[in-house]
């Protein structure tokens, strides 16, 4: 087991490991434990009742958070003709309608956040599957980001504003980000409900017994917050 670091002994202190927390102690906790020396994330953990060996047990899905991730998306947008003219106006950070950006993603250049694209170029965006799928960039309808030219607008403002995608693991957790240390309580809060909202409405039919089996949250430096999940599956989202 990996030695534990004095700044990290020094957080876990702060915390019971036999104790359910409530959401707002957990979040409260996780802005206290934080001992980065950047602003660091907060991350929701689900253990999930589902077996996700089965077709039909996969959750996955997307949520735009009310507060965002607070930090600055790139968004790379994949279209052609009308589709670039429309990702263009809507403030795309990159467009590739030709060639040139394909080419450097194929030799690892990968700086941007989440790409878009439209299904006219998946024939093209199919070679950079090597590159694109182990980052979880690779456009996808069920993520949102494979769209009709005329949704590329809206995809690009639900990025910007702080779409996350939430997919099940082997092990049937889920890992969100729900914003920063630097956020407020309210302003986790909400982000969190959200999550826990979206992941709730994505339960497959075949899924049995209790569906939330563990939640916790932690910030990128800090020990993880155990939370009450019957408490978490009764937060309301904002409205």
């Amino acid at each position: 087991m990996a030695k534990r670091g004095k700044k990290y002994l020094e957080a876990a202190k702060k915390i019971d490991r036999q104790r359910l927390y409530s959401p707002e102690e957990a979040i409260k906790l996780a802005k206290e434990t934080s001992y980065a020396n950047f602003d660091a994330t907060v991350e929701l953990h689900m253990r999930l009742g589902v077996d996700p060996r089965h077709a039909d047990q996969q959750v996955r899905g997307t949520v735009v958070l009310p507060h965002g991730l607070g930090k600055e998306v790139k968004v790379l947008v994949f279209a052609q003709g009308e589709g670039a003219r429309l990702a263009k106006e809507a403030g795309a950070d990159y467009v590739a309608e030709d060639d040139e950006l394909i080419k450097k993603i194929q030799s690892g250049w990968t700086d941007f956040d989440v790409a878009i694209a439209t299904p006219d170029m998946m024939g093209k965006i199919g070679r950079l599957g090597r590159i694109l799928g182990p980052r979880g960039l690779m456009p996808n309808p069920k993520a949102g980001t494979l769209v009709p030219a005329e949704d590329i607008p809206r995809a690009i403002k639900e990025a910007k504003a702080g779409r996350v995608e939430f997919r099940v693991d082997k092990g049937a957790n889920i890992h969100v980000p729900i914003g920063k240390v630097s956020f407020t309580e309210k302003q986790l809060y909400d982000n969190m409900a959200a999550v826990v909202d979206a992941v709730k409405k994505a339960r497959p039919a075949a899924a049995k017994g209790a569906y939330m089996r563990r939640v916790a949250l932690a910030p990128t430096m800090g020990p993880g917050i155990r939370v009450d999940p019957n408490l978490a599956q009764a937060m309301e989202p904002p409205e």
